[in-house]
């Protein structure tokens, strides 16, 4: 099967380096290897990507959604981390939150509905 087309890589804006590698190594236990002062790649992510430094204002293209199976541990690490919430827990399609990192970048994390919970009738 052919990889072709399939998403391979992300890139995110950093305006602090040592901020944003505290954060997403405190928040979600990513790791990184640097290519010099402007640029730093993270694994561990489920989808490698890195963060390129920037001094633009920092807008997002699309909404990056990471799994977590504990939502509310989650949003609290990303809390204890410096992180923003900037929309709290909500569904349907499951439930999530979205967050702003130190950068500016908003990111969401998602969780699947306990099989107890009727998922909404479409």
């Amino acid at each position: 099967m052919s990889n072709n087309n399939h998403i391979n890589y992300i890139e995110f804006k950093f305006r602090d380096l040592e901020e944003t590698k505290a954060f997403y190594s405190a928040a979600f236990d990513w790791e990184f290897t640097y290519y010099g002062p402007n640029y730093v790649a993270f694994s561990s992510s489920g989808l490698d990507g890195g963060f390129e430094k920037t001094t633009d204002k920092i807008h997002n293209v699309g909404l990056v959604v990471l799994f977590h199976d504990d939502l509310e541990a989650s949003r609290q690490r990303v809390i204890n981390s410096n992180g923003t919430i900037s929309k709290e827990i909500f569904s349907p399609g499951g439930k999530r939150f979205k967050f702003i990192d130190p950068s500016g970048n908003e990111l969401a994390v998602w969780t699947e509905l306990p099989e107890e919970e009727p998922r909404p009738a479409v």
